[in-house]
């Protein structure tokens, strides 16, 4: 039994968790992305909008 239980120990040590599952296993990550991303996209297309406002003579 004990052999066994090491070739289960080393058949679960051996699986290497894909990244993208680690990355949308990350709650915080994903919550930190959701509001950062669209923030950062709107703020740039705010400055492109101000950017191209014609200045007053």
């Amino acid at each position: 039994m004990a052999d066994a239980k090491t070739e289960n120990g080393d058949a679960q040590e051996s699986v290497k968790i894909p990244p993208m599952q680690r990355l949308l296993d990350n709650h915080f990550l994903l919550l930190f992305l959701g509001v950062t991303m669209p923030t950062v996209l709107y703020l740039l297309w705010g400055v492109m909008e101000l950017s191209q406002i014609p200045i007053a003579e």
